[in-house]
């Protein structure tokens, strides 16, 4: 049976600086590098044995790759379309089914608390995002950006202070925490800047020094003073009656 001869490989200066480029790149894909560096090693005249135990791949693999380049060049070592199934959604439409899992269902009109991933599908259909759709597709692509219908939205209320204030401050929160939802009270009107005034009042007036042994002491020192404490507001100038602090 006649031995089979390894293609004679020749490379052009050109050829030889992309493959080398390929073949000791750090970012480039494994598969395009094994290629380059069995395609050099051919040039230099070594026979597809001494390659496949050089590189550490399969005989055959070198020998394909060797006849590859020999008939095609450097366009023959990428990979060749692949027939099979066409893709049933467009990226759009898997954005789009994403965006939809994000929002509450009350916000589409949906008499729902939360989205599971069949109300999800049906939800999809129903708004001809798709004509049909199954749970676990839903459910695979909510995965990938770890998206779940069923997380209950958080809404965190602060005042107007520096730190936390405008777009910005709730743009950060919605980046760390995708359920959460910042809500800043109204600037000139804020009841958390009352609650502050509020306590500053009782811990210069009431509590300071704070010298007590246990709870109860800072009970009974807090009530005959609420009265003090309360805000007084007159009736005539329109302003709302002062707030009613429980003290517990």
């Amino acid at each position: 049976m006649p031995v089979a001869i390894a293609r004679p490989i020749v490379l052009t200066a050109a050829e030889r600086r992309r493959l080398k480029k390929a073949a000791y790149g750090h970012r480039t894909p494994h598969r395009d590098r094994l290629r380059a560096q069995i395609v050099l090693q051919a040039a230099r005249g070594r026979g597809n044995a001494a390659i496949a135990r050089e590189t550490g791949a399969h005989l055959d693999t070198v020998r394909t790759w060797r006849v590859r380049f020999a008939d095609g060049g450097l366009a023959a070592l990428a990979d060749r379309r692949r027939c099979g199934r066409p893709r049933r959604f467009t990226p759009v439409q898997v954005a789009e089914v994403k965006a939809l899992a994000c929002q509450l269902p009350a916000e589409t009109g949906t008499p729902l608390s939360r989205w599971s991933c069949p109300e999800l599908a049906r939800e999809v259909v129903v708004r001809r995002i798709a004509g049909s759709i199954s749970a676990p597709t839903v459910r695979r692509w909510l995965r990938e950006d770890t998206l779940r219908p069923s997380a209950k939205r958080v809404f965190w209320i602060v005042d107007n202070g520096s730190s936390h204030r405008g777009k910005a401050a709730i743009d950060r929160l919605a980046k760390a925490f995708p359920h959460a939802v910042m809500v800043h009270t109204p600037v000139h009107a804020s009841w958390t800047n009352q609650i502050e005034i509020f306590f500053s009042v009782v811990q210069r007036k009431v509590v300071a020094p704070n010298d007590f042994t246990d709870v109860g002491q800072i009970r009974d020192q807090l009530r005959p003073s609420k009265t003090a404490t309360t805000p007084q507001h007159g009736r005539s100038s329109g302003s709302s009656p002062p707030p009613t602090w429980t003290i517990c």
